[in-house]
């Protein structure tokens, strides 16, 4: 089943790299409490994630705070190791948390995965933005293809805040 507006989050750990530190996340550590935007990409590095998703929610990262927003996080199907590094390179370190879910539990718990093993991907996640507020969702776009990015970029969820 997919989550929808409304929903909770369900009880989730990720993982984090802080500068070499890998701790854990829950859900409730993320959400308790705080409004949060939650973005999630098919893979680190990749085009669209790398040259637009993640650019977008740095450019309009200023924006989203002015609305209130707490957090902003990143979720990819990747290990922290290769999160630690595109957020290096990205220059994301201290506006955007990014959280990874290695196993996909998180992923296909909220029944946001798809199946990549035809591009030898493994488990992936679809591209999606939310809104969250103490754990609900309350804004949900979701795209309709991984390298589409027409419904989640930050200037549509600024949009719908």
């Amino acid at each position: 089943m997919t989550i929808k507006t409304g929903d909770r989050l369900p009880d989730a750990t990720f993982k984090r790299n802080n500068a070499g530190d890998i701790t854990d996340v829950t859900t409730m550590e993320l959400c308790a409490g705080k409004k949060v935007v939650l973005f999630a990409v098919p893979g680190a590095f990749t085009p669209t994630c790398h040259a637009k998703h993640v650019p977008s929610y740095l450019q309009h990262h200023d924006a989203l705070k002015a609305k209130g927003v707490d957090t902003i996080a990143c979720i990819a199907v990747n290990d922290p190791f290769v999160l630690g590094e595109w957020a290096k390179s990205t220059g994301t370190a201290d506006k955007i948390v990014m959280l990874s879910d290695g196993n996909a539990e998180f992923t296909r718990a909220i029944g946001l995965d798809f199946d990549g093993s035809g591009f030898k991907l493994g488990t992936r996640s679809k591209r999606y933005a939310m809104v969250v507020e103490d754990g609900v969702v309350k804004t949900l776009a979701v795209e309709e293809a991984p390298p589409m990015m027409e419904v989640s970029g930050a200037d549509k969820i600024l949009a719908a805040l």
